[in-house]
């Protein structure tokens, strides 16, 4: 038994100098600065903030798609990101539009998203290759798997039987000094001559080159098809074009934390900062109490990390709520009351109810009728980022600021007013990415829900 001055420390305060930031499962988009390429406002596979649109293919959608549900005026983009999912044989875009109108803020509608997706021929075809490589792999693992299995029930042969094989003599080194017949070595196994002649990774490498150039040049080819020239949508309204930027989330690493034996832990959120493969938040839950907002401090913390963020992507994570509201109810659902107990409910200690995060609320694909998973959101960063030209918020005076108090007091001039007031906007879409087309383009609206800054 040790002394009773000596404590068991693993860990000093050192320590965490030498901690490193931990890579989340979310990306996050930033501003770069303006477009001013003209061949990188016309090429679909550079995300931006705000500018017009840039679809894969023409004919273009009607502008009808881009207008307020509830002022019907054109709505300005504010995102439009390049998103093709690895193992789909689809180029894919995502718009996002949103109304500034005063009169049209806390109404659905007012913001709206599309998904875009273009069929693109030679990275399917490569895809089936890589299908084939991977199902060809499977089965020799299958087979060698069992083999192995064979040979090991095979059961051991007596060297005394009858008519068993006899093993080798180990007096027997006449016939081993003097070359004679052994025991014949096994046949090496065959191998396919494709796969002998270059390894899965360097075909793969060499495909992904020429398969590169190829769909470099579709891509081409569909943006000159797809430019906007002459169309309708350079009329729209739109706010200067920016890059942007696509950066891996970090969070600081959990800080040490000496928990006496017997003890369980429970822990909290800006503590519980996940690997890249844990996907994020989706086992912590949000305590229902009344008294904090809790989804709140938690979103204030979260994005404290890395304040210039006006994107947050995870296709099939969980979103970062912004508030306590009905859209947090949905998403996180109070979960059900433990069961009373008949006798003593007085002395029972109830530990805190958590919500976790559930798709079952939402409304389904209404094309082929698969749940919507979350793919990402916008943070309200944007809303700082984008100006409209000729908007720029002028100097006032002390008279006309408190005239626009005691407007917005009374509740007038919200159909003059301009400016977005959400606080987050989230972005749900089909899981299954349905395309109405197998060889052609898809054109279709997603779920958007938005909270409200209060």
């Amino acid at each position: 038994m040790p002394p009773a001055d000596i404590v068991d420390d693993a860990w000093s305060d050192s320590d965490d100098e030498f901690e490193a930031d931990v890579e989340t499962a979310v990306d996050l988009g930033i501003p770069d600065g303006p477009v001013d390429d003209p061949a990188s406002l016309l090429d679909p596979t550079v995300s931006r903030i705000g500018g017009h649109p840039t679809f894969l293919s023409a004919p273009h959608p009607p502008t009808a798609h881009a207008t307020c549900k509830n002022c019907s005026q054109p709505m300005e983009l504010l995102v439009q990101i390049w998103c093709p999912l690895e193992d789909s044989p689809n180029d894919r875009a995502l718009f996002v539009w949103g109304c500034a109108n005063g009169s049209c803020q806390r109404k659905e509608g007012s913001i709206r998203a599309w998904r875009e997706l273009r069929f693109n021929k030679k990275y399917a075809e490569k895809l089936e290759r890589k299908l084939a490589r991977r199902k060809q792999k499977e089965l020799e693992e299958a087979k060698a798997a069992a083999a192995e299995a064979a040979k090991k029930t095979q059961p051991k042969s007596n060297p005394f039987a009858l008519g068993a094989t006899a093993g080798p003599n180990p007096f027997g080194l006449g016939s081993q000094i003097f070359s004679g017949a052994s025991e014949p070595a096994p046949e090496p196994t065959q191998t396919d001559p494709a796969e002998r002649d270059g390894s899965p990774d360097d075909e793969h490498t060499s495909e992904g080159e020429s398969g590169t150039e190829d769909e470099d040049d579709s891509l081409v080819a569909g943006m000159q098809s797809a430019s906007l020239e002459d169309s309708p949508w350079t009329a729209a309204p739109a706010y200067p074009p920016l890059y942007l930027s696509t950066v891996a989330e970090y969070l600081p690493p959990p800080p040490k934390v000496k928990v006496p034996a017997g003890a369980t832990v429970d822990p909290d959120d800006k503590n519980a900062s996940k690997g890249k493969d844990s996907g994020g938040w989706d086992f912590e839950g949000y305590e229902n109490s009344l008294d904090v907002d809790h989804a709140f401090e938690r979103f204030s913390r979260r994005v404290s990390y890395e304040g210039e963020q006006c994107l947050r992507y995870e296709h099939g994570g969980t979103p970062l709520p912004y508030a306590s509201d009905k859209v947090f109810d949905k998403l996180f659902p109070v979960p059900p009351a433990p069961p009373t107990p008949v006798t003593k409910a007085e002395f029972m200690v109830t530990p805190p109810r958590k919500r976790t995060f559930t798709l079952d609320s939402l409304p389904r694909c209404p094309h082929c009728q698969s749940r919507r998973v979350f793919e990402c959101q916008l943070m309200p960063n944007l809303i700082n980022v984008l100006k409209a030209p000729g908007q720029e918020q002028k100097k006032m005076t002390d008279e006309e600021r408190r005239a626009e108090v005691l407007r917005t007091l009374r509740g007038q001039g919200a159909s003059g007013r301009r400016g977005m007031e959400w606080g987050t906007c989230m972005v749900f879409c089909c899981e299954k990415d349905c395309s109405g087309k197998e060889d052609g383009s898809t054109w279709r609206e997603e779920l958007v829900l938005v909270q409200w800054e209060e």
